[in-house]
């Protein structure tokens, strides 16, 4: 079988939403696909599908990532450390709820944890020796605006979320100079079900403030090409977040002192 130039891309939560968009986006881009969900008869509907539309090759990998004992049995971590012509790992797969905290069901909060960071810190130690080793190679993490305003929605979802970017950077610094590099998305409300899923109907939101997925991909796959690390399509007025992102970077080197801050000191 020949091999697509730009390699093969494997997307976690492919089968819908966001992770369809970057499925069919990325195989536009000449992307061989590997498609991980855990609805087998919607992967092979789009993988059917995208074969049809691109020609490019797609493979189908059924799994629940949010079970543990279930992720070790997979083929998905396998195919990250030996398959030589992958070149892309998109962990999109991922839950959320605007239930707030104290009302939620503690099983789904853990349920959460276990997909959005258990399973997306998994899946990446298994590419990321194997991109190094080869010398090229990207990860893609999907995270939230809410990793930045964890205030917006339920607690659990926003920590998990600011896992995902804080993991992303700390990523891109450990991979300087490694031809790997590492790419966090932040969207802001989209237009796919996890809306519904948690018992709020998209209706039922400001349409000004949804995004649609294909926007979406679309904004996030440009700022991967132009090489830009934390992607926040929704985010018009840039400048707030290279801003925010100085003043964090300013104050690393000032947030360890032997010494307590002036302000603890009793004035006499």
């Amino acid at each position: 079988m020949t091999r697509s130039p730009q390699g093969t891309a494997l997307i976690t939560g492919a089968s819908s939403g966001i992770g369809a968009h970057y499925a069919e986006q990325l195989a536009q881009r000449g992307y061989d696909l590997i498609l991980v969900a855990r609805d087998r008869q919607r992967l092979d509907a789009l993988a059917q599908r995208l074969t049809d539309a691109t020609r490019q090759s797609v493979q189908v990998l059924p799994a629940d990532l949010a079970d543990p004992a279930a992720l070790a049995e997979v083929e998905v971590e396998r195919t990250l450390r030996e398959d030589a012509s992958l070149t892309l790992l998109v962990n999109n797969a991922g839950m959320g709820t605007h239930t707030p905290l104290l009302q939620s069901d503690p099983a789904q909060m853990l349920r959460m944890i276990a997909l959005n960071v258990t399973a997306l810190t998994q899946l990446t130690y298994a590419a990321v020796p194997a991109f190094v080793a080869r010398g090229r190679g990207a990860i893609i993490n999907v995270s939230s605006i809410v990793s930045l305003a964890p205030e917006l929605l339920n607690g659990v979802y926003g920590g998990s979320k600011a896992y995902v970017t804080a993991f992303t950077q700390s990523l891109q610094r450990e991979l300087a100079g490694t031809g790997v590099r590492a790419q966090a998305v932040l969207p802001g409300a989209t237009a796919t079900d996890f809306w519904a899923r948690g018992g709020l109907p998209l209706a039922h939101l400001d349409p000004e403030i949804v995004m649609s997925p294909a926007d979406l991909v679309a904004a996030a796959l440009a700022d991967f090409e132009g090489e830009v690390a934390i992607s926040i399509p929704s985010l018009h007025d840039l400048s707030r977040w290279e801003t925010y992102e100085a003043s964090r970077l300013a104050m690393a080197d000032q947030l360890s002192s032997r010494q307590l801050a002036p302000r603890y000191h009793t004035a006499h």
